[in-house]
């Protein structure tokens, strides 16, 4: 009776050795959630303009010799340190930096206040202010410098650049080439620059009503970090040649552990038999 006892417990100790952590898998019971929170799932989103933005503003007509003044050459634009999202680099591009109040210089109209407002916004308050001389304008503002950065325990960590102004926080964990195993996935931190005002924000990957968070999606300047998971913290306690000892220990023990087992099975089935 003690033997199958002990034979029952090292199957059971076995069996748990080979269990998933349940804090691995992200969303989870996204298959069972309300009503109420797939509502605040489908939320808008709107990429608004901020200081030390830099932009690209083309003013087009059916007629293109109207708008030549309101469309200076251009000429190169590219930065070495952004990991561009797009293969292609950015290139003859006229660009506009949006100052410390908000505004920019823009031929023929002027200074111009564009922080605050949406793409949208800025591309009707631009067309109002030009359909006076172009009757039929159209005008397309972009930022080239929307970036978000991620680092901590990903694969990739890196600023990188973003090209359709609209990014969200599992976009960002894909492009980074997602979370090492020892990330800590209920416990990410956003880092926001909100006018002056530092704002942080934690995410649980884990948890599907993050699609209803206000900030699931990120705005340019934001900064992501991935925590270590309390494994990672406890092994940075010990040097290199410490960690390499403890694992061939730990290998060692392990193979001991499966022989014991493997030979109490044997000693129990003989006895049965005999």
């Amino acid at each position: 009776m003690r033997n199958k006892f002990v034979l029952l417990l090292c199957i059971l100790m076995s069996l748990a050795s080979c269990k998933v952590p349940k804090n691995v898998a992200y969303l989870q019971g996204i298959d069972d959630i309300s009503g109420e929170i797939r509502e605040k799932m489908s939320q808008m989103y709107n990429t608004r303009i901020c200081e030390d933005d830099l932009l690209t503003i083309n003013v087009s007509s059916w007629d293109p010799t109207v708008t030549i003044p309101y469309n200076p050459p251009a000429y190169s634009f590219y930065q070495q340190s952004e990991q561009q999202v797009n293969t292609n680099t950015v290139q003859n591009l006229f660009t506009y930096m949006v100052d410390k109040e908000g505004y920019i210089n823009f031929p023929v109209l002027g200074r111009i206040h564009l922080a605050g407002l949406s793409i949208h916004e800025a591309n009707t308050r631009l067309q109002d202010m030009i359909r006076d001389a172009v009757p039929d304008v159209l005008v397309n503002v972009q930022i080239v410098n929307f970036k978000v950065g991620i680092f901590g325990e990903v694969a990739r960590p890196n600023v990188y650049t973003i090209r359709n102004n609209r990014i969200s926080i599992i976009d960002l964990l894909v492009m980074a080439g997602d979370l090492t195993i020892n990330g800590k996935r209920e416990n990410l931190l956003l880092c926001r620059d909100n006018n002056g005002e530092k704002v942080f924000v934690r995410f649980d990957m884990t948890d599907p009503a993050i699609f209803a968070s206000p900030y699931f999606y990120l705005q340019q300047n934001d900064i992501v970090y991935v925590e270590p998971n309390d494994a990672k913290k406890k092994n940075a306690n010990f040097s290199s040649a410490q960690q390499y000892s403890l694992t061939i220990i730990s290998t060692i023990l392990s193979g001991i552990s499966v022989i014991s087992s493997t030979v109490i099975a044997i000693i129990a089935t003989n006895r049965r038999s005999n």
